[in-house]
């Protein structure tokens, strides 16, 4: 019994290094691409109302496609499924570069964002099933290694920028590189599957009113979020006048301080709550955008893209654990409150392009800021959701684990 025990717990380490290797490689493609916006930009011959609108489509993709992801799961299994959704992302990342025109770029993007949303919700299924088992938080560690992903996917951008390389040959060869890791990760995350005559999960699930005003804290987070990773680049280059290789050193700023908070953030969360985490996050968040808009040198924006990733960063994470707190049907909880942000990440590109557009980005980053400022007068929402164990919150129908 001992040895059953000391297996099935090195499994469950294997399973957790695997899925948080996952989350990684899904970030590394995100940061890749994120830094070499404005030379997609300048190569489709997009304004910056036009690019916002092409922003807007990777979210929209997402939204479209998520619900099939738990569909995909049931049929083949959480490991077989992973691993195909994981590499379509991966090699999407290839996309977007190639696009000479708004149109292309828009569907380029489309399938971008489709490719990223159903691979998101099959890993973070996995790792909520992997927290429950151990019966301790991991999501915001798992979130930080996604972060740490964005961060050396960003580096290697930032890099390819300042040497002035052509992003489809860079994008090309990332995509590549990060399928053959991500193949590998997948090898040792858990292969759970569904009892023989159980219904696939539902496509789409309402959110029920416990979770509407934790979604609403979760979309203040994702739209900064949003709006730092995709234009933060772009605002260096183009209010302060930076080369692309600064410009880019933002966005790798914004992802290094995310990804710290993110890797510390279960130890925080656990010793100062979910309230005032978000609390003091709020004003961090508000200080980094506060920092953005006012900059006279880039070295203060870059600092405030920095303080904004620190601000934002352990957010999502606590917004998911709450939703699974906050009713008797946490799958659902937690199913309305990523759809909500995932609206905001499909409103943010776009909102922060019709603003540029109507006004200048340092408007844009106005709201931002005071969408940020939104964490700190609604932190409070996350009191009624207590700190009772989460175990129920991925159980999705998934009943046996299949042993490696």
């Amino acid at each position: 019994m001992a040895n059953d025990t000391a297996f099935g717990k090195s499994r469950l380490r294997r399973a957790r290094y695997a899925v948080a290797a996952v989350f990684c490689v899904h970030g590394a493609v995100a940061g890749s691409f994120a830094t070499r916006i404005p030379w997609i930009q300048d190569h489709a011959a997009v304004s910056a109302g036009q690019l916002g609108l092409a922003l807007a489509f990777p979210a929209l993709g997402a939204s479209v496609a998520m619900p099939l992801s738990g569909a995909i799961s049931h049929r083949f299994g959480a490991r077989n499924a992973l691993r195909g959704m994981l590499a379509l992302w991966t090699l999407a990342l290839s996309l977007p570069s190639f696009a000479p025109n708004l149109l292309t770029l828009c569907a380029a993007l489309f399938v971008f964002g489709a490719t990223a949303g159903i691979a998101d919700v099959a890993m973070n299924a996995l790792g909520v099933e992997v927290e429950n088992r151990l019966d301790r938080s991991i999501m915001s560690s798992l979130h930080g290694m996604w972060s740490v992903g964005a961060l050396i996917g960003s580096a290697g951008g930032t890099l390819a920028a300042h040497l002035g390389s052509d992003a489809r040959l860079h994008h090309v060869l990332a995509a590549v590189t990060l399928t053959v890791l991500g193949l590998v990760a997948c090898q040792g995350v858990l292969d759970l599957r569904s009892a023989p005559g159980d219904e696939a999960p539902p496509r789409f699930a309402l959110p029920p009113r416990s979770a509407l005003a934790i979604g609403a804290i979760g979309l203040c987070a994702v739209f900064a979020e949003g709006a730092s990773l995709d234009w933060s680049a772009v605002y260096l280059r183009d209010v302060l006048d930076t080369s692309d290789g600064l410009a880019a050193a933002s966005t790798t700023a914004f992802a290094l301080t995310m990804a710290v908070a993110r890797l510390a953030g279960d130890r925080v969360v656990d010793r100062f709550g979910p309230v005032r985490s978000v609390r003091v996050s709020g004003v961090l968040a508000t200080a980094g955008g506060l920092l953005v808009v006012v900059a006279p040198h880039p070295a203060v924006a870059i600092a405030g893209f920095g303080l904004l990733g620190l601000g934002v960063a352990v957010v999502v994470p606590i917004a998911f654990a709450a939703a699974g707190r906050s009713g008797p049907n946490p799958s659902q909880a937690i199913a309305g409150v990523a759809t909500i942000m995932y609206t905001s990440g499909l409103i943010a590109p776009s909102a922060i392009g019709a603003v540029a557009d109507a006004t200048s980005l340092v408007v844009s980053f106005g709201l931002v800021t005071a969408l940020a400022f939104g964490l700190v007068l609604g932190a409070g929402v996350l009191r009624s959701a207590g700190r009772e164990s989460t175990k129920s919150a991925a159980r999705d129908g998934v009943v046996s684990d299949s042993r490696p």
